[in-house]
């Protein structure tokens, strides 16, 4: 057969083949949606240019230096966030993300800093998971006279400058825990608290709203005071032993920061995974397998999906506006799992 023409995209596409040729010549004076209908005639009827209007569409959309900054690469919740992240920004079409990902293991308030720093000097705009901490806020500022606008991820961050956000209402996640255990635990009793680290903000006002759940809500519980795992599996171990041995009336165990599987591994040590009622914090491969078998009865989760596309689209916007465009603030729904829905 012969080959095809411009003649012929021209035909398929509805289109004239002076459009057609602007198209793959001179793509800064077309629409977008004009070259992928172009591209779209080209791959159908066989033409030898479909590479040449690839390349012209990318020419033609907004590059944009999106940097992440996440923690512990090893966590399987930032392996699912980085997953979701890249699917993300892959799915843009009006703009051309480049994505960089980058983790901190070693969580100091340094650490972040240098990582957000070495990140910036790629993007336009950077996501960042970290704890409140100067060091971190004096690094935002910094950013933003460059401007770079800084998102936080999962737990808010300020700044004497806008700083974005975009993930839950964590007043609303600890009180949807407070009413988890009012509600499965057969009698009150004692409930043990583990967080990560009071400096995530997420984590702070987690626990003041289930503290507030239950100052509401006296119904003879008692919320002992929070414990900290330092984002550890191994530590969120130790604490967990140290709580059972020391509270043989424990009735319910929150984790709401990092360390769940050492946390799990304790209680089913323990033999004691059916008497306590255990709330823990989003899905994995490993707290599926926990809700399955019953050492955990409640889980709330990150809308891994939903927090990846509306931060890259936060990212976005807020690039796009201008040095005087301040990042917005985006509260998300959160997604509950019990043995009877996964």
């Amino acid at each position: 057969m012969p080959r095809a023409t411009i003649r012929d995209v021209a035909k398929f596409a509805g289109l004239s083949v002076t459009t057609v040729n602007r198209a793959l010549h001179e793509p800064d004076k077309v629409r977008e949606e004009t070259i992928m209908a172009v591209l779209k005639a080209a791959e159908a009827v066989g033409f030898y240019g479909v590479r040449s209007i690839k390349e012209s569409l990318k020419a033609t959309r907004t590059k944009i230096g999106t940097g992440i900054l996440l923690l512990q690469r090893g966590r399987a919740s930032y392996k699912n966030l980085t997953q979701a992240i890249e699917l993300a920004a892959g799915s843009v079409r009006d703009h051309q993300v480049r994505l960089r990902i980058e983790y901190v293991d070693e969580l100091s308030p340094q650490n972040v800093a240098a990582g957000m720093n070495q990140l910036a000097e790629t993007s336009d705009v950077l996501g960042v998971v970290a704890a409140e901490h100067p060091i971190v806020a004096g690094t935002i500022e910094a950013l933003a006279e460059k401007n770079i606008k800084t998102f936080a991820l999962v737990s808010q961050l300020t700044a004497r400058c806008n700083v974005g956000y975009v993930g839950l209402d964590a007043w609303k996640v600890g009180r949807t825990a407070g009413w988890a255990f009012d509600n499965i635990c057969t009698a009150p009793g004692k409930i043990a608290i583990l967080v990560g680290n009071h400096r995530y903000r997420c984590q702070e006002t987690n626990e003041s709203g289930f503290r507030s759940y239950f100052r509401e809500h006296q119904r003879g519980f008692e919320v002992l005071e929070a414990c900290s795992t330092f984002e550890t599996a191994s530590i969120a171990r130790e604490v967990t032993e140290s709580l059972l041995e020391r509270h043989s009336d424990l009735t319910g165990l929150y984790v709401s920061g990092g360390g769940i599987s050492g946390a799990v591994a304790a209680l089913r040590e323990s033999k004691r995974a059916n008497e306590i009622v255990a709330v823990g914090y989003d899905l994995t491969e490993f707290t599926r397998a926990a809700l399955l078998d019953g050492t955990i009865n409640f889980l709330i989760s990150h809308p891994l999906g939903t927090l990846a596309h509306e931060a890259i689209a936060a990212m976005l916007r807020a690039f796009d506006g201008g040095p005087e465009f301040p990042p917005q603030s985006i509260s998300l729904p959160f997604e509950i799992y019990t043995p009877e829905n996964i």
